[in-house]
């Protein structure tokens, strides 16, 4: 995990979260790009978790979290919550995802029965792919 963004009291610029992520903003805008297309999303800065985390973005359809994406040197990561229900689909396909993808999930946080919290830090766009996907059992696509 690189260094994230982690000054509560300064709230970045668009500026200072590009330097900060350098070349992966392109991999942010491509997720944002994909979540607009299948989602009526809301985007809103925040630093939600206190400094473990720091800032970066929530995105949420309507009322409905589906993730945040913090700011770190030169990457983003999201921060994916598969609860109880999603889970056992997800594990009944866990070999349709990216190797990367099935060692996060061994070494989840624990979130409720099945559950469990991730962090995939994404670092191409078969990644981000990876995450829409997930991120498609907490909410289906409209689009």
């Amino acid at each position: 995990m690189g260094k994230r963004m982690l000054d509560k009291k300064h709230e970045p610029t668009l500026d200072e979260i590009k330097s900060t992520i350098g070349k992966q903003y392109a991999l942010l805008e491509y997720l944002e790009d994909n979540l607009n297309q299948r989602y009526d999303l809301i985007k809103d800065l925040k630093f939600p978790f206190g400094n473990a985390y720091g800032w970066g973005y929530k995105y949420a359809h309507k009322a409905k979290h589906l993730t945040y994406v913090f700011f770190e040197e030169n990457d983003i990561t999201a921060m994916l919550q598969i609860g109880s229900k999603e889970a056992v689909i997800f594990e009944k396909d866990l070999d349709s995802y990216l190797p990367k993808t099935r060692v996060l999930w061994d070494d989840k946080y624990p979130c409720g029965e099945h559950g469990g919290w991730i962090q995939y830090t994404m670092k191409d766009k078969r990644e981000v792919d990876e995450v829409l996907k997930i991120l498609a059992l907490r909410k289906k696509p409209l689009k």
